[in-house]
Parts: C-alpha cells; structure tokens; sequence
C-alpha cells in the first residue's frame, strides 16, 4: 500500500529525488498551470483511483478548514504508510498499528498544547506568520513585499468582539507592471469608469452619494407607442419624456451645491442602474464625477468603505446619508478603466490589488494571498503559534519515543511509527534546499537532545532557533494535521481487514440462503 501511494501519488509533488517542485498541469484546452500550492494541484487533477482520491480529500479539508497544510497532510500519510510497512513486512497486524497511532495521536495533541507559544499578538508576530505562509508558495522577494500587505488588510477588518470575515477583504486583480507591484488599497477598486469624456479625472475630499436610483428613460413593462402629427407634437412628446430624468438629475445637483457650497471640495454619484447621456452631461457641467452600473458587490462594499448609506430615491436627501473619501480618481489600462476610491477614515473593507504582467502570475499570487490572509486570521484566533522550520515534528518525534516505554504490547510499535513519521517534515525542508537530508536530521535530534527548540535553517542546512528568526506556523494547521494524517493512515491499514468482514458477511448471507 505505502509503495502505491508513493508511485502513484507522489509524483505529481516530488522529482526524482524527493524534491518538491513547481507542478505543472495541462487542461483539456492545453493551457499550462504551474503552482506550488497543494490545494490548487488536487482541485486541478481528475483523481480516479478511491485511494488516491482519499489522500486528495483529506488534504483539501485541510485547507478549507484551516487554510494550510495541504502537501504535509500528503507527506505525512504517506510516511505513516511506509514506516507501517516496515512492521507489517515481519508480522506485526495492521490493527495493532492503528491502535499505537490511536495513542500517539491523542499524547501528540496533548504535546502540542505544551509545546505552543502563547504570546501577544501584535503586527511584528504577525508579519512573522504571514512570510512563513507565503514563502512557501512564492519566491521569498514577492513573499516579503506581500507580507506587509496581507497583515494591514487582515488588521484593517479586525473589529473588537466579531468574528474576522475575510470577504471584506476584496482582491482586485490587474494585468499590469510587475508582480512586486502588488499593494494594498485602503479603499476600494472598481473595474470600470466615468462615461462621459469631460468628467473630473481626479477628485480629492469628495462626498460619495452612492444610489439605486434610475436616471435615463424609464422603459415600459408592455408595448407601447406614441403618435404625433406633426413637428411640434413630437417635441413636447420628447420634452415630457425629459422632464421626469431631469427632475431627478436637478435634486442631484441642487443638493451638491446644498452640501458643497464654496468650499472647493468634491461630490461623486454612483449609481447601481443607468444614467442616459444626457444626464450625464447636466452632471458634468456642474462638476460631478458620476459612474454608472456599479456592481451590486461594490455599491455593499461602498458603505463598508466610505460611511453613508446607499439610497433608493433622490427625494428628501440630507448630508448624513454621504459617504467620504480623500481621493477618487480614475486610472486607464488600455481599454480597460479602474476607478479607485482611497483615503477613507475607516473603512470596514479594504482591496489588495494584485498586479502582474501574465495572468499566470497574477494567479500565482491569488493563491499566496488566500493562504496569507488565512494564516493572519488563524494565527489572531488562536491567539498562540508553534515554532515552525519543522521544530515541532523533531520535538514530538523525540517525545514520542519517550513515551512508547510507558505503553505496554506491541501498540508501542505503532507509537514508534508515529514518531518517526513525523521527521518527514524537516528532511523534506532540507531536500527542498537542496542539503543533505540525513547529516541535518542528525544535526536536529543532537541540538533538540541538549534541550534546544531547533528547526531547519534552508540557507545553510544547519539548525536555527525558529524562535528568534520568526518562523511560525499556526496552531490550529498543525493540530488538524496530526488528527487527520492518522485517521486516513489507520483506514488504509484496515482496510484489508474491513474488505474480508464484508466478504465473510456475505458468504454466511449465501449458506444461509
């Protein structure tokens, strides 16, 4: 069984050598994805075999729950399988071996809860967090100029008391310069502009008016016409159609010069539904920048951002119904426009606007920012972090081998299976960085034997203090890890054993009949 998972699995995350590597996948219309995140690989890949497909399951629940951990789920259940086989190959029963993981997991999640770092939580421990995240899935300059970025979103939408939603997190993404350009916008980006040509470009200290409200002819629900015999007819015919726009477009404007007055400073009006040309011009010609057709998503994310409220008429408004923002102003990419709405007091919603010059880049980086922003978020929840570089895996495989001389029978195999299993982790991290995996583990177990918290360094593959370099992973990644490894190891190693009570079943069912 370890030898499937190993030759069919694995080489999808590792080469020849145990690296692991960039993925590369090909989809029916042959474009090319390459991606350094787990999860993203298995979404991608159409897995047929029930074994296979397990491994897939539990690593994506991994990430759908905590947000990381994807590749180790893969590694770790894979090593339990082939430290297993190394029991099973001279006699020792697959469930005496899962009734050790049963001991080594509940003593590992106990182990854990001593082992964390329960600290306060500021900016310094989470910028710390967030460069562990995206290291890992982009190269450490684009990681490090992203880092920043992650945690002031993830602060921004912090509120005392409530849950953090990461939705108020918009992620805007934009085909332009390079990847490094990437920043945050504490404000809000909307992929589309003014429609008339001589509208302001660039408005600072401006009131935003956000509406619901239609402002071009209304259309009737049922057929419908009118019939003039003459010129005149005609004209009065179009000047009543008017009259009802106009009469709006005129409260708009009087109620700008109402709040505005002389003080020089800007009015905005966006509209979820349409403004015809012609309003659009009144609107021009008294100085306000109007955008029309927002998405409904920005119209909810306005409010959030700005203040105001969002209005259904333009009857009766007042001043405490606008919003605020310091600048507004539009920026053209080709054909494409972008008007960008910042410097705001307190926005509730914030965008991370993610730059790249392929749409391979750009895809590359959504994925290191979904996993950025979960870390941040995981990392201020629990309110405490484990020593990451694969620290912890050394100090629990230490313990567990401690701990198996207090479990009486041959369970204690199955602890030492766990144990040993665990060091996967930081010989896969010296592999990746391309050191000797076996003289950096003897290296570990000697530094951890004299009472140190040591961890792999990946520039020279000697050991480091994971502690004072900064490198954390989260506390709740780590737990469901070492809970869901287990379980989806034990139900191979049974699985022999469930097939054969079902065919017994069934043969007592036939003699029977």
């Amino acid at each position: 069984m370890a030898d499937f998972i190993k030759c069919w699995f694995f080489p999808l995350l590792y080469c020849a050598d145990g690296k692991f590597v960039i993925n590369r996948l090909v989809d029916g219309a042959g474009n090319i994805k390459l991606t350094k995140d787990g999860k993203v690989l298995l979404s991608e890949m159409q897995i047929q075999n029930p074994t296979a497909a397990m491994i897939a399951r539990a690593a994506t629940a991994q990430d759908e729950i905590t947000g990381d951990g994807t590749t180790s789920i893969v590694l770790l259940v894979g090593e339990l399988m082939r430290q297993s086989e190394r029991y099973i190959s001279e006699g020792l029963h697959p469930r005496i071996i899962t009734e050790g993981f049963d001991l080594a997991r509940k003593e590992a999640l106990e182990f854990l809860d001593k082992f964390k770092v329960e600290r306060p939580i500021d900016r310094e421990l989470l910028i710390n967090v967030a460069r562990t995240s995206l290291r890992t899935k982009v190269h450490s300059t684009l990681a490090d100029a992203l880092t920043d970025a992650v945690v002031d979103a993830v602060l921004a939408i912090k509120r005392e008391g409530e849950p953090i939603d990461l939705h108020m997190v918009e992620i805007m993404k934009m085909q332009h310069k390079t990847a490094i350009d990437s920043r945050l916008i504490r404000g809000l980006v909307m992929d589309h502009g003014a429609r008339h040509p001589d509208m302001p470009k660039r408005v600072k200290d401006a009131y935003i008016l956000t509406l619901n409200v239609s402002l071009e002819y209304e259309k009737s629900e049922i057929n419908s016409g009118f019939f003039y015999s003459s010129a005149e007819q005609r004209e009065k015919l179009v000047e009543s159609e008017r009259k009802f726009t106009d009469e709006k477009v005129r409260k708009i404007v009087e109620f700008k010069k109402e709040v505005v007055g002389d003080s020089g400073k800007g009015f905005v009006v966006i509209n979820q539904k349409g403004i015809d040309p012609l309003s659009l011009d009144i609107l021009c010609k008294n100085g306000i920048l109007a955008l029309r057709r927002a998405k409904r998503r920005n119209m909810e994310r306005l409010q959030l951002v700005c203040g105001g409220v969002a209005q259904n008429s333009v009857d009766d408004l007042t001043p405490d119904v606008l919003g605020y923002a310091g600048l507004v102003y539009e920026h053209v990419l080709g054909e494409e426009k972008f008007t960008f709405v910042e410097d705001v007091k307190d926005p509730k919603s914030v965008t991370l606007l993610i730059k790249g010059p392929n749409a391979h880049t750009i895809a590359q980086i959504n994925d290191a920012v979904r996993d950025g922003l979960r870390a941040v978020k995981n990392a201020i929840e629990d309110a405490s972090v484990i020593p990451g570089a694969g620290a912890f895996q050394v100090a629990l495989s230490a313990h567990l081998t401690k701990y198996k001389d207090g479990v009486k029978g041959l369970a204690k195999m199955g602890v030492q299976a766990f144990g040993d299993a665990m060091l996967i982790i930081p010989k896969i991290l010296a592999q990746n960085a391309g050191h000797e995996a076996q003289k950096t583990m003897v290296a570990l177990q000697e530094e951890h034997a004299e009472g140190h918290i040591v961890g792999v360094d990946l520039k020279t593959g000697e050991t480091l203090d994971p502690v004072t370099e900064g490198i954390w992973d989260n506390y709740r990644v780590v737990r469901h890890m070492l809970h869901s490894c287990s379980v989806i190891a034990s139900n191979f190693l049974l699985v022999d054993e469930m097939m054969r009570a079902g065919r017994s079943s069934l043969k007592n069912d036939n003699v029977g009949n």
